[in-house]
């Protein structure tokens, strides 16, 4: 009986069948490094989300877990760090997915009987970009099927970076060794800017809009909106909207009336409808 060459032994961990294929990363080019503004507010979660574009898999920053409350850049900034990946590491194939969606391609797997080529699929994946991982809270198999794809991508050093509304020991719903997995890497929270960082964000968004407006103005929305920086630039395009609809020249004091009514009817998330109306 001859012995088998160690070329014509089956290596168990390739799968057949399943090539390197293009998959759509499903980033918004829009939402780069280049115009997210650096702050005091958002320092650590930047700085690592740079070092893991730089080196995915290879930090310690693995899983890297960016937190904070409705509207402080958590999307952007994760965006930003998948962009930067494909300019950097052109060869790895990265996703951006939502809770939600993950949750529904799991769903549609098991009624139509193909859990293991959703749970393949997401194993090939070399950077992926989970978002708001509090929606799992309560989804038991969501959160199991997770667990497996997230052991096999740490283990064959893949990137994983999630957000969150909450930093991970105030998340409610979750298994406890999927939160004990989520605290392996850094956590770091996104909080609300500065007045410098607001107005700073303002004039990158004009710049980017090539706007211009008088620096009373911008500083008056930067001090009136304290809550998020969503609504921050939402009241700008607000105001943006008003002069261009009516053909007013925009001064402080339409600033001042747009703000007023922007304060008092945004006590809630500014949603993408209220924006484009």
């Amino acid at each position: 009986m001859s012995v088998a060459t160690a070329g014509s032994i089956r290596n168990p961990f390739i799968i057949p069948g399943l090539k390197k294929v293009n998959v759509e990363s499903q980033l918004n080019p829009n939402y780069t490094f280049e115009n997210f503004i650096e702050g005091d507010c958002n320092r650590l979660a930047r700085s690592a989300g740079y070092a893991v574009a730089g080196k995915p898999g290879g930090t310690s920053f693995n899983p890297l877990l960016v937190y904070g409350g409705v509207g402080m850049g958590k999307t952007h900034l994760v965006h930003s760090i998948g962009i930067e990946v494909k300019n950097q590491h052109p060869e790895k194939i990265v996703l951006y997915v939502s809770s939600e969606k993950f949750t529904n391609q799991f769903i549609d797997s098991v009624k139509n009987n193909a859990q293991n080529d959703f749970i393949h699929f997401y194993q090939m994946i070399d950077v992926l970009i989970l978002d708001d991982i509090q929606f799992f809270a309560g989804k038991e198999k969501t959160q199991d099927v997770f667990f497996h794809v997230f052991n096999h991508l740490h283990q064959t050093n893949k990137q994983l970076i999630l957000t969150s509304d909450k930093a991970p020991v105030d998340l409610q719903g979750m298994e406890q060794r999927l939160l004990s997995r989520f605290k392996w890497g850094l956590a770091a929270d996104l909080q609300m800017p500065d007045l410098e960082t607001r107005i700073a964000i303002l004039q990158k968004k004009m710049y980017l809009d090539g706007i211009e407006l008088g620096d009373d103005i911008i500083e008056y929305i930067a001090y009136s909106i304290t809550s998020n920086v969503r609504e921050l630039e939402g009241s700008l395009v607000s105001i943006l909207a008003q002069s261009s609809m009516n053909k007013k020249t925009i001064t402080l004091e339409l600033a001042k009336q747009m703000i007023d009514k922007f304060v008092k009817n945004t006590n809630h998330e500014v949603s993408i409808d209220y924006i484009r109306k």
